[in-house]
């Protein structure tokens, strides 16, 4: 029921949960109308807000709020000289980041607005030839890459279709990252899978096996489900067999590069 309601409204726009609500609402909204009106002898226009007494007061239930909310507050402790991101909202992660510093930020699709704090590159992150500005000794010494990787290669966001497309996007962005640098990445993880075209699921071990090999070393791991919040997990080989034989959840990867 969950994938059918996500199919409905994200893709065709069909939001059965906020139809309920809206037909819940509708004799409020006549009475309140009632009530307004006996008083007010103005131009009175319909602008039914059907749904909105039902909700919460924000959205602070979703992964996306969390994960731009706390590794936003990660980077403003660490105050890394250059920070630089790969494919993360817009209107979320990079927008808290750029209210307190200049954010560099690398996308696949074009940004056409002009934004303060906000410096922007378009390129594909599966293809080396486009890290211009990647030298030897790495480009930033911060990198975060929140819930992205999982899209890389399927196709969803007019990027090329390719199966290793994920395990490329590590790679190149680990030489992005200066010796000692650190690596913020949020993804899916839980029994691997392609949900394609939408994203992948992976098993955390198979990130932290990559991430190894391209010279990055896990320090860090925060996982992020409805149910149980936010919880920081041991980065212990048990503990991410646990996760991988779940569901689902989101998980926060903290890595740092290697120094020799």
């Amino acid at each position: 029921m969950i994938r059918i309601h996500w199919l409905l409204s994200s893709q065709f726009g069909i939001n059965l949960l906020r139809l309920v609500r809206s037909l819940r609402g509708l004799p409020r909204f006549l009475t309140d109308w009632w009530q307004f009106r006996k008083g007010y002898r103005g131009a009175l226009v319909w602008v039914p807000c059907l749904h909105d007494r039902y909700e919460e007061g924000g959205a602070t239930k979703s992964e996306y709020f969390w994960q731009d909310l706390l590794v936003a507050r990660w980077i403003h402790e660490a105050a890394p000289v250059k920070h630089v991101d790969v494919g993360s909202r817009v209107d979320g992660f990079v927008a808290h980041v750029a209210s307190f510093r200049e954010i560099e930020v690398i996308d696949v699709r074009p940004i056409s607005s002009t934004i303060p704090g906000v410096v922007f590159q378009q390129a594909d992150l599966m293809n080396p030839d486009s890290l211009l500005d990647a030298q030897a000794g790495g480009y930033c010494d911060s990198l975060s890459c929140l819930h992205a990787l999982e899209h890389f290669g399927l196709g969803r966001y007019g990027d090329p279709i390719n199966p290793q497309g994920y395990q490329q996007g590590i790679d190149n962005m680990a030489r992005l990252l200066k010796p000692g640098g650190t690596f913020y990445l949020s993804t899916p993880i839980g029994k691997q899978r392609v949900e394609f075209n939408a994203n992948w699921v992976f098993d955390p071990r198979t990130i932290v096996r990559i991430a190894n090999a391209a010279g990055l070393e896990l320090k860090g791991l925060t996982t992020f489900a409805p149910a149980q919040g936010i919880q920081n997990i041991s980065t212990e080989e048990a503990e991410l067999l646990r996760l991988s034989e779940q569901r689902y959840c989101l998980g926060i990867f903290t890595f740092t590069k290697h120094s020799d």
